[in-house]
């Protein structure tokens, strides 16, 4: 059994990877106020961003569903990885070589299954990158390039070839090292009553890839006249591999995506190729199956699609009554998106693959900028099933336009379409409003039109409410417990702090104190530099009104005290979280991310350095007020003890003043 990973080279693969570029390969980063960054969260549906990264303590939290922790706990969440299979993919993609107790290194057998499909994964994908350039593979190559897609294309998309033998791939493996149990696990093989042999056979192959470039399953296409199977063949589900989440093409096309606020999907491996050649390099495909709910919460991630920040959906589809019906299905998704969503159909029925054969790149761009909203192409397709030059027809046709109408989020547009589908049909527009109040009446339209592209046009799934999504309440405050979840400004933060105060035991509470005991907390997290490490570890823990707040201090104390986040400031909050108890891991995390109001690095400095004064002035007060306690008490006659009460609470409002310069 391999040795652990010497915490030394942990420390230094957490110091090298940057959390927001590890994030950033599956959610669009935005800033979020100095040193921090927020975007949708990836381990919750929402529509506001709750997800805040803040690199320079290398942590991340979502305030809408509590996730948080550091680089290696991400990957582990997001991507079912180990610990030790997190460090040993960031310690390869950072360059760092991991020395394992003992001297060993990782043992092939002892290493999770994920990650040795992952590996074998890659090893299939050059196998078959490299038997395209076998003689056996002309077919292939004659297929692609009729198509237009050239040697540097067929490399950047990693395209291969799977010989017509039974076990071509099933005898490299081996040669590999890989056992019977995990080829099959890995879905490159499929197993029959004479054994197991390969799954792809005599077809082009695509490596379909996560978002992080990593092959997890592959697409084939049949190239022979005898091959019986279907012409698009691709890898069974697996651990690695969801077809309802997996993209083609994401890869290539994330940075693009994220930074043109624009997705567009195809239908096929050649047709990403063809988009991406042509200039159109936001496009992917769904492998085998149609664009659903979990395709969306990709996009949407990418897209950074939030009540403020939407972007643009555009669905390609063919020109035939299976692309039509696509379509529709697409739209019944729409309400998911708060991006405006869009169909792109070329008229003569091409795909982009076609298109790009017959008219060159700039059709292809061409067909996307002629999108229409995909709502005007359901209302259109609705209608023109009927013969509008019939009453029977006609009337058919507003019944089928009806509950499309009604299902537009945005109320101001639906008069405009109720006209259009008047105007499409021949009659009046009163008609076609009649039919849609009915059909809202009848629940035919989506039950929730509040939730639209516009902010204002009513409260989103992540918007205020009673009890909205995360668990807060009206007030802003976690119900899960512990102090207000942060809200978008400072201002919005400290008035919800003071309206939780407000509530803590139904009596009289010291706001500013609890405000001042948080703010110290975050600063000691994010900006240990700016601590007195002598004074802030050896405060009394009676200083912490709440005791949440004490916890948290304690927790510090346990994890070496501001000393150590002094030594080695990024992964100071990742000892503090281990440190802390695991009611107060959640806080710890909050604290660690929640942006500090400041505009720039001085105003960060001048903020840290007068919040840290309050606490210990607020200290300073408590000590002060037991002292003027015992000089009450002390005996008029002990002039001896009375005297150096008074002496200790002069030097300690000369201590004041001192700090009150800094405030």
């Amino acid at each position: 059994m391999a040795g652990l990973i010497r915490r030394e080279d942990i420390d230094e693969v957490r110091s090298r990877a940057r959390i927001d570029e590890v994030v950033g390969e599956y959610v669009t980063l935005k800033s979020a106020g100095v040193g921090s960054k927020k975007g949708l969260c990836p381990f919750h549906d929402e529509r506001t961003p709750s997800f805040h990264v803040r690199p320079q303590v290398g942590m991340y939290h979502c305030f809408g569903c509590g996730e948080s922790g550091d680089v290696f706990a991400f990957l582990q969440k997001i991507d079912g990885m180990t610990f030790v299979e997190a460090v040993e993919r960031l310690a390869e993609k950072t360059g760092v070589a991991l020395q394992y107790e003992e001297g060993r290194g990782p043992d092939r057998e002892a290493a999770g299954t994920r990650q040795r499909l992952v590996e074998m994964h890659q090893v299939a994908a050059d196998f078959y990158r490299e038997q395209l350039r076998s003689p056996a593979a002309e077919i292939g190559r004659t297929y692609l390039a009729e198509r237009g897609f050239g040697e540097d294309a067929q490399q950047t998309f990693g395209v291969g070839f799977a010989p017509q033998s039974w076990d071509a791939l099933l005898g490299h493996l081996r040669g590999r090292g890989y056992v019977t149990e995990d080829i099959i696990a890995s879905g490159l093989v499929s197993q029959g009553r004479r054994g197991i042999y390969d799954r792809f056979r005599g077809r082009l192959v695509w490596p379909i890839r996560d978002v992080t470039g990593r092959t997890i399953g592959f697409g084939a296409r049949r190239l022979f006249d005898d091959d019986q199977g279907p012409k698009y063949l691709n890898t069974p589900e697996t651990v690695l591999y969801r077809k309802n989440q997996v993209l083609y093409g994401l890869d290539l096309a994330k940075r693009a995506i994220a930074r043109t606020k624009r997705i567009v999907i195809v239908e096929g491996y050649t047709d990403v190729m063809a988009a991406h050649l042509a200039g159109v390099e936001q496009a992917v495909a769904t492998c085998g199956t149609a664009f659903g709910a979990e395709h969306i919460k990709i996009a949407r991630r990418l897209l950074g699609d939030d009540q403020t920040h939407g972007g643009e959906v555009v669905f390609t589809f063919d020109g035939d009554e299976a692309g039509r019906k696509a379509a529709l299905k697409a739209f019944e998704e729409d309400q998911r998106f708060v991006a405006q969503t869009y169909v792109a159909v070329e008229r003569s029925g091409m795909d982009p693959c076609d298109l790009r054969q017959a008219h060159g790149d700039a059709a292809v761009r061409e067909l996307i900028d002629s999108r229409r909203p995909l709502f005007e192409f359901a209302l259109t397709s609705s209608v023109d099933r009927f013969d509008l030059s019939t009453v029977e027809g006609r009337v058919g046709a507003v019944r089928a336009a009806a509950p499309v109408i009604a299902q537009i989020r945005d109320a101001a547009m639906r008069p405009g379409y109720e006209r259009f589908v008047a105007g499409h049909i021949g009659i009046d527009p009163a008609e076609v409003a009649q039919a849609v109040r009915a059909a809202q009446r009848r629940g035919d339209g989506r039950r929730n039109p509040a939730a639209g592209r516009n902010p204002a046009a009513g409260r989103g799934p992540g918007g205020p409410g009673p009890a909205g999504p995360g668990g807060r309440d009206q007030r802003g405050r976690d119900q899960r417990g512990g102090l207000p979840a942060p809200t978008e400004s400072p201002a919005e933060t400290a008035a919800a702090v003071d309206a939780y105060a407000q509530e803590l035991g139904g009596g009289p509470v010291d706001v500013t104190g609890l405000r001042v005991e948080r703010g110290a907390l975050q600063v000691a997290l994010q900006q240990p530099t700016f601590v007195n490490a002598t004074l802030f570890d050896g405060l009394n823990g009676k200083v912490f009104t709440d005791p949440a707040h004490r916890g948290v201090h304690d927790a510090m104390r346990a994890a070496g005290g501001i000393r150590a986040g002094l030594a080695d400031p990024e992964s100071w909050p990742e000892k503090v979280l281990e440190a802390a108890p695991e009611q107060l891991r959640g806080l710890v995390g909050r604290l660690a991310v929640e942006p500090l109001p400041a505009q720039d690095a001085a105003g960060v400095e001048r903020y840290a350095r007068g919040i840290i004064a309050r606490l210990f002035d607020k200290d300073m007060v408590r000590i002060a007020d037991e002292l003027h306690s015992r000089l009450q008490r002390a005996d008029p006659a002990d002039a001896a003890t009375s005297g150096r009460l008074l002496e200790q609470l002069q030097i300690l409002e000369r201590q004041r003043a001192r700090l009150r310069s800094l405030m």
